[in-house]
Formats: structure tokens, sequence, C-alpha cells
């Protein structure tokens, strides 16, 4: 079957939880939940070697913030890849479908947005599994 690879993107300025959220540090960054970053928490939801290592869609403002948050759970990106202006969703995703194909152009993709809380990692990870399994097929 082909790799996963993790599409994690990590945009958007947490307008609507202000005061917890802002702009300069959005609600995905901020250890809502628990002791880790809803960040965090989406990037550890995908361990390797089951999934390949995530490609980080961010903008420039944050890009500091992702680097540091992964090194402080132990994990590393694929690629970390720099919007040049936040333009919602389809071109974040467009742009590391395209890195994905240079680097592994066999390879599968999933899009998972970086402020999401999921119950159950397991049964999320299964679900993955299942829709690879199609995918593949």
């Amino acid at each position: 079957m082909p790799s996963i690879t993790p599409v994690i993107l990590c945009g958007g300025s947490g307008t609507r939880l202000w005061p917890l959220s802002r702009q300069s540090y959005p609600k995905q960054f901020g250890r809502l939940l628990g002791s880790e970053s809803l960040f965090q928490a989406s990037v550890k939801r995908l361990p390797e070697p089951e999934f390949a290592r995530p490609i980080v869609v961010t903008g420039s403002e944050f890009r500091f913030i992702v680097t540091e948050q992964l090194a402080g759970i132990g994990k590393a990106a694929g690629s970390v890849l720099i919007e040049p202006d936040g333009r919602n969703s389809a071109p974040a995703v467009l742009a590391a479908a395209l890195k994905l194909a240079e680097t592994d152009p066999e390879g599968l993709m999933l899009v998972c947005p970086s402020d999401h809380a999921i119950a159950d990692p397991e049964a999320f990870r299964a679900v993955a599994r299942i829709g690879a399994e199609a995918a593949a097929a």
C-alpha cells in the first residue's frame, strides 16, 4: 500500500475564540485541552512509521511556532510550506499535493486541520487506514 502523508493545515487567525486565540497566536498553538497544543496533538495522532512525516502548511508568521512545537514533542516535519498570503484551504492543499508529487508520487495524502480535537485517535487512524486501502484499490 502507498505511504500516507499527513498534511497539517496550520493557518488561520483564530479570531473566533478571542481572547484565548489571537491573530498572533491562534488556537491551534494554544494548550486548550491538555498539556499539548491542538497542533501538537494533530501531529502525534499520526505517528511514524505508519504515517510519513507530515507536510505542515502555515503562514510565515507561524513558522517558528511550528518548529518550536514540533521540537517540543520530539517530532519533525517532512516539509514546512510557508504560504506567502493566507488564501484558505484549497490553495494550501494544492501546494501540499504538488510537494508530495515531487517527493512521493505514489503516496497518499491525508489532509488534517491543526485545530481539531479527536477523542479517539486509534479510531481516527483506523478510518484513515480504511480510506487508504480504498484509495489504493
